[in-house]
């Protein structure tokens, strides 16, 4: 069998199972893309993409697709941070870290992919159920959604870009409770219809209190996006009764215009996400003809902010190593991990820290971070001084629009 003739099952259309198939088509394969979803999705949360997925964005091709959201500066500060007396000072944002990341929408990102894999083959409302590996293939049992109906069918390799919650690994690598970290932490995400009262249309905001934290993230050309989170010692309990009243429940006591502005505007938020926040951890991503990638392999969670990037790179780099090694898949997946692994691992142990910044754990933490902030934002401000242009706006020239 030629490499022209393989065949590979990704499973999920987001952004590490989109990257994946531009990866192995531009090794010789031939993708096929599985969604339980009945349609592509379309919007989603911000996203900051590290120069790492701008470059993968680049391999993939996709680069001149990817449309960027990043506010101008040039009034001053776009990020805020509120104090527990209500009082309004200039803040560092997520788009001030090192490295100038590019904001995005998720949607952004996948409509991006979405245009470059014209001509694959996608199947909507289907799942696999069950996976049986052979010497020379997988079989793999695909179930519709709208039917019922299930049949059988042989690949050469099967791609789980399937989430968090990978139904992929969960069959082949077993149940999730083997893989996934608990953080004691929850996460509320989605689309503002319009900015906060008394900002600016592209402002961010930060609310970060102990144990409970309300962020905004001001774009360009868009409405703002808004991230609650908390922690807790209960997961269990925060899934029963209505979301909206636990989450007005747990911000009870913040009583500032921003928050009570991104509360009542998730009534209305036509789709959001809540969830525990969780990093899987596993000693492969492969095992014979299947692989994980994105966040079925190695979620790095939202607090780490590399979700996107690293699902870029991870669909880019594994079809360069297919594309290294035509025929030897073993030796084209050890390659591709062992590439990627100590990025993987730096940025998840990174996300410990992150989550400080983006919810602390205590008050002491809580005036902690507010110092921390204070001097790297004064430390900033001399840098830029003395230097003509950010390094975001180097980051960002050339790559993408």
């Amino acid at each position: 069998m030629t490499a022209m003739q393989k065949r590979a099952l990704v499973v999920g259309l987001g952004i590490a199972g989109m990257s994946a198939a531009i990866g192995l088509r531009r090794a010789g394969w031939t993708p096929v893309i599985v969604e339980r979803a009945p349609e592509r999705r379309t919007g989603g949360y911000f996203v900051g993409l590290f120069p790492e997925g701008r470059q993968a964005a680049v391999d993939l091709g996709i680069a001149d697709h990817l449309h960027t959201r990043n506010p101008e500066r040039a009034a001053g500060t776009n990020a805020w941070s509120v104090d527990r007396r209500g009082r309004r000072r200039p803040a560092l944002g997520f788009l001030d870290q090192p490295g100038g990341p590019a904001a995005v929408l998720r949607g952004d990102i996948e409509a991006a992919l979405w245009q470059s894999i014209t001509g694959v083959e996608v199947r909507f409302a289907t799942t696999p159920v069950a996976i049986t590996e052979g010497p020379a293939e997988a079989q793999v049992l695909l179930e519709h959604a709208d039917t019922g109906g299930q049949y059988r069918e042989s690949f050469d390799l099967v791609i789980g870009a399937d989430g968090m919650r990978s139904s992929v690994r969960r069959m082949v690598f077993g149940p999730h409770e083997d893989h996934l970290t608990t953080w004691n932490a929850m996460i509320c995400a989605f689309q503002l219809k319009e900015q906060a009262p008394t900002y600016e249309a592209s402002d961010s905001i930060i609310i970060a209190r102990a144990k409970r934290a309300v962020w905004v993230f001001g774009l360009a050309d868009h409405a703002p996006t808004a991230l609650l989170t908390y922690r807790t010692t209960d997961i269990q309990e925060q899934f029963s009764g209505s979301r909206l009243e636990r989450l007005r429940a747990v911000f009870s006591g913040m009583d500032d215009p921003t928050v009570r502005h991104v509360l009542d505007s998730l009534e209305e938020a036509p789709d959001h996400v809540f969830d525990s926040v969780h990093q899987v951890r596993m000693p492969r991503w492969s095992t014979g003809r299947v692989v994980l990638v994105g966040d079925a392999a190695w979620c790095m969670n939202l607090y780490s902010g590399m979700g996107a990037t690293s699902s870029l790179r991870g669909g880019a780099a594994l079809g360069a190593a297919l594309q290294e090694h035509p025929d030897d898949l073993a030796a084209a997946l050890d390659a591709w991990e062992a590439g990627l692994r100590p990025f993987i691992t730096k940025h998840q142990r990174a996300a410990r820290l992150k989550q400080q910044m983006f919810v602390p754990s205590s008050r002491r933490a809580e005036a902690l971070r507010s110092v921390l902030v204070g001097l790297a934002r004064r430390v900033r401000g001399r840098q830029s001084a003395t230097e003509s242009g950010g390094p975001q706006d180097v980051a960002l020239s050339g790559t993408l629009r």
